[in-house]
C-alpha cells in the first residue's frame, strides 16, 4: 500500500510539473509532449482523415485491378507525404498533391484538421507546382509574445515587428513594402506596434522625423533621436515643405551621378548611388493623422488638401528617394479630403488593430482582402496588440507585437541619440530635449517637468 501510494504522489508531482511547464514554458512542453503525441495521431489516423476531409482520390487503374484480383475494394489514394518534421511552434509535413488537386482544397479543410489531429490552427502554404506544406501550430502563440531574436535582423530596414499566428515573424522591410498605413482604437496595441518600430530603427542610421498633431505627446519621448517633430499642424506643413525640398535634392543627386561618365553604373534610386555620397534613409510617422487633417474653416481646409498632396507626392516619388511614410491614426477616411484615397491606395502595407467600427476595418484592409477586414473586426478588447497585416499581394495574417513600455522604448532614443544623421534641412525642426532635473534644494521650489518640444 505504501508503495502505490508513493507511485500515485510521483505520477501527481509529474502531471502538476507538466502543467505547469505548459502554461510557462510552451515550447519545452511541445517537444516534451506535444510533438510525439501530435505525430502519432498524425501517422496512425493520416489515411481517415484525408478520406473523412474529402482529400483523397480514387484509386489508379492499376490498383483496382490489382485489388479485384485479389478480392479486395481499392481504397482512395490520399496525398503522399513527407514525415512530420518539428518546428518552433508545431510541425510542417511537406505534401505532393494528386491530380485534380489544389491548394485550396486544403484550405478550405484547414479546420476539418486542426480538430481531427488535436492542433491549436492548421496553415496550408503552397510551395511549387504540385506540392504544399501543411504547417500544424501547437499552440496559441499570440498569447504571450516575446521580442523576437538578433539574428532575426536580416538587414538595413527590415525589422521583426511582429509575431505571425503560424509561428514566424512578421518582417517591415522598408525597400520591399516602402509605406504603411497603422490603424487601431484607443488601448488596441496600435502604440506598441509603432514603439518597436521606432526602437529598431533608432539603431539603425536612419534620419527619423515626426509628425504629431497631439501636441507632440505621442512622439515627444522619442525626441532624443527625432530629426525633426512637428507638433501643430501649421508647423507640420511647413516640415512637409522641407521633406519634399529633400526629396527634389535627392531626385537631383540621382540624376548627377547618372550623367557622371560613361563607365558610371546607372540607377534609379539612392541604393544603387555610391555609400560615400548616398542620403541617408529617412522614415517620416505621422501619429493620429485625422488630427492632422481636421478642418474648422476655409483656411483650415486649404492647409489640409495642400498636406495631403505633398503626402502623395512623398508616397508616389520617396521610395526611389529613400524616404518612407509610416501613417497612423484610429481612422482614414473622407475627413483627408480629395486626396484620401489617392494617399491610401500608395500606402501598400496595412496593419489593423481592434477597431470601433467595421467601416475603419474595410478602409485598412477591405481592397486587400475582404475576409481579412472581418478578421480585424473580431479582434477581442482584452487581447491588444494583436492586429491584421496584409499587403498589397492579397496575403494577410493575423499578428500580435511584444510588449514594449514607453520607458523601455524612451531610453532606446536616448542611447541611441548618437545616431542622429546631420541633415541641415530639418536644423529648424530638431525638437529641443530638456535635461533632467537633477533633484531641486530643499530650499528651492520645484520646477515643473517640461517635455519635449519643437522651436
Amino acid at each position: 500500500m505504501t508503495d502505490a501510494l508513493w507511485v500515485l504522489m510521483l505520477l501527481l508531482l509529474a502531471a502538476a510539473a507538466l502543467v505547469a511547464v505548459r502554461r510557462r514554458l510552451p515550447v519545452l512542453f511541445w517537444w516534451l509532449v506535444g510533438y510525439p503525441v501530435v505525430t502519432l495521431r498524425v501517422l496512425t489516423s493520416y489515411r481517415a482523415t484525408m478520406d473523412a476531409c474529402g482529400l483523397t482520390v480514387p484509386a489508379s487503374a492499376v490498383r483496382r485491378a490489382t485489388a479485384r484480383m485479389m478480392g479486395r475494394q481499392a481504397a482512395p489514394v490520399p496525398p503522399r507525404r513527407s514525415l512530420p518534421r518539428p518546428t518552433g511552434s508545431g510541425l510542417v509535413m511537406r505534401l505532393r498533391m494528386a491530380a485534380g488537386q489544389a491548394p485550396e482544397d486544403f484550405t478550405a479543410s484547414a479546420d476539418r484538421l486542426r480538430h481531427a489531429w488535436g492542433a491549436h490552427a492548421v496553415h496550408v502554404r503552397p510551395t511549387k507546382p504540385g506540392r504544399l506544406e501543411l504547417q500544424l501550430v501547437g499552440w496559441d502563440v499570440l498569447a504571450d509574445v516575446r521580442p523576437a531574436r538578433r539574428w532575426l535582423q536580416t538587414g538595413p530596414l527590415s525589422l521583426p515587428l511582429a509575431l505571425r499566428e503560424d509561428g514566424h515573424w512578421h518582417v517591415r522591410d522598408f525597400r520591399t513594402v516602402p509605406h504603411e498605413l497603422i490603424l487601431g482604437a484607443t488601448q488596441s496595441g496600435k502604440s506598441v506596434y509603432l514603439r518597436n518600430l521606432l526602437c529598431g530603427l533608432a539603431r539603425q542610421p536612419v534620419a527619423l522625423v515626426g509628425i504629431d498633431c497631439k501636441w507632440g505627446v505621442e512622439l515627444a519621448p522619442f525626441a532624443p533621436r527625432l530629426s525633426a517633430l512637428a507638433d501643430t499642424p501649421d508647423r507640420a506643413n511647413d516640415l512637409l515643405d522641407v521633406l519634399v525640398e529633400e526629396m527634389e535634392a535627392r531626385f537631383r543627386l540621382i540624376g548627377m551621378a547618372g550623367g557622371a561618365g560613361p563607365d558610371t553604373v546607372l540607377t534609379s534610386d539612392v541604393w544603387g548611388l555610391p555609400e560615400k555620397v548616398r542620403p541617408v534613409p529617412l522614415v517620416v510617422v505621422v501619429d493620429e493623422v485625422a488630427e492632422l487633417f481636421l478642418a474648422a474653416s476655409k483656411d483650415d481646409e486649404k492647409r489640409r488638401d495642400a498636406m495631403v498632396t505633398k503626402l502623395i507626392r512623398l508616397a508616389q516619388l520617396g521610395r526611389a528617394a529613400g524616404i518612407y511614410l509610416e501613417v497612423c491614426g484610429q481612422r482614414f477616411g473622407a475627413e483627408l479630403g480629395k486626396g484620401a484615397t489617392m494617399l491610401r491606395a500608395q500606402l501598400t502595407g496595412r496593419v489593423c488593430h481592434r477597431v470601433n467600427d467595421e467601416t475603419s476595418a474595410n478602409i485598412a484592409l477591405g481592397d486587400i482582402a475582404p475576409e481579412a477586414a472581418l478578421a480585424a473586426t473580431s479582434i477581442p478588447a482584452e487581447r491588444p496588440g494583436v492586429a491584421v497585416i496584409g499587403d498589397s499581394s492579397g496575403g494577410w495574417s493575423r499578428v500580435r507585437s511584444p510588449h514594449l513600455t514607453l520607458n523601455d522604448a524612451a531610453a532606446v532614443c536616448r542611447d541611441t541619440s548618437s545616431l542622429v544623421p546631420e541633415l541641415p534641412r530639418l536644423d529648424s525642426f530638431r525638437p529641443v530635449v530638456a535635461k533632467e532635473l537633477v533633484g531641486p534644494s530643499p530650499a528651492a521650489p520645484i520646477a515643473p517637468t517640461a517635455r519635449p518640444v519643437t522651436e
